[in-house]
């Protein structure tokens, strides 16, 4: 496993006055890149080969007319992705002087082992604590919430208990970072849904007895991105938004008797493909506030040195009685994937200007090299 040494020691050779900006070349490289830009640091994205011209031509580094545009100052186009922690692209990371920031397709693609015991690279954040997302971690999402008295579904642990609506969440067969998840109301109608998925090939009998299942809550649905300093100590609401799903969001939209007919033969996928910003109550704020306080204050405990830059409490607002609550039902602890939330109020309230995520870790690094402090926010 690599240690905080080991990075302190390449740290060490780095030239802070020049440090590149890193990124995998997907999920959300691009706000990681106009951020990095926007407080004047240099980019390189390691891209895969057959998904590398959004990074090398349409949003590369150049001049059009008296303008200089895109954001991508260099890359590095592999054949597989997984080839990030071959020694002579960490080296020549290095030899940029890389900090590299990691996101939902780095954990992905390269996997949390190979983060935590080949890739020694500065990474932004606690390599560490990445895994947690992932529901089968001995002391990961749930376990957090819970040591941390956040509010979460009921779990159900066996299917013959289901006595309410429940979401069933398991693994793709193929691909075992998207979720198949499914609707049951009833023991019987979570078998009759399991075996049709069973039979399409979409899960497989390994990941159904993996599932989640947890209580449906009904409710309004958002997920509320924040940003925890350690050079300020404090904790930060860059944005709220709500995701679209595919193909569910077009089932949504036909009107229920047709729904009932489409469901016979199209199964509903909750893949998400995008996200829409969005504003809460005010009222809700400071309850949101508080939880997040919470889950910075456990992940620091179980995983130290904790939670480093954005996070992000994905919930539901329910009704109460006796007022309106939040319900966390997931937890990312990376950049979050959804650029749109520089457009919700809630950083320019604070700093008087929108700010994305991916500039808000720039200027977390920035603040760390003249503080003299680079270590304290990667690992």
């Amino acid at each position: 496993m690599i240690s905080r040494e080991d990075i302190n020691s390449i740290l060490e050779r780095y030239d802070t006055r020049n440090i590149c900006i890193g990124v995998l070349g997907s999920h959300s490289a691009l706000e990681v890149c106009r951020g990095a830009k926007d407080e004047g640091f240099k980019t390189i994205v390691v891209c895969e080969k057959g998904r590398e011209k959004t990074y090398t031509k349409y949003f590369r580094s150049r001049k059009i007319y008296e303008y200089n545009v895109g954001i991508v100052d260099d890359f590095i186009v592999l054949d597989k992705f997984r080839e990030i922690v071959s020694r002579n692209v960490q080296e020549e990371l290095i030899r940029r002087n890389t900090v590299f920031i990691p996101h939902r397709s780095l954990c992905v693609y390269v996997g949390y082992k190979a983060l935590e015991d080949e890739f020694y690279i500065p990474v932004f954040g606690n390599r560490f604590l990445l895994k947690i997302e992932e529901r089968d971690v001995e002391r990961g999402q749930y376990y957090l919430l819970e040591k941390a008295g956040i509010p979460t579904p009921k779990i159900f642990k066996d299917p013959s208990d289901i006595d309410r609506l429940v979401i069933v969440k398991a693994s793709e067969a193929f691909r075992s970072f998207e979720r198949a998840f499914f609707l049951a109301s009833s023991p019987k109608d979570y078998e009759e849904k399991a075996s049709r998925l069973l039979k399409s090939g979409l899960v497989t009998e390994a990941s159904l007895h993996r599932a989640r299942i947890e209580e449906f809550v009904v409710g309004a649905y958002f997920n509320f991105n924040f940003f925890y300093s350690p050079l300020t100590d404090e904790v930060e609401l860059i944005g709220v938004d709500m995701r679209r799903q595919s193909n569910l969001d077009g089932i949504i939209r036909i009107p229920a008797p047709e729904q009932l007919e489409v469901l016979k033969y199209v199964e509903v996928k909750n893949i998400e493909v995008g996200h829409i910003a969005c504003t809460v109550r005010e009222s809700l704020l400071e309850r949101a506030f508080e939880l997040a306080e919470k889950f910075v204050d456990i992940a620091r405990r179980e995983y130290p040195p904790g939670i480093i830059g954005p996070f992000a409490l994905q919930s539901v607002v329910t009704p109460g009685p006796p007022r309106e609550d939040i319900v966390v039902y997931d937890v990312s602890v990376r950049v979050p994937g959804s650029p749109g939330v520089k457009y919700t109020p809630y950083t320019e309230d604070l700093w008087g200007f929108s700010m994305s995520v991916g500039r808000r870790i720039a200027l977390e690094i920035k603040e760390a090299i003249k503080q003299d402090r680079l270590g304290e926010v990667v690992t």
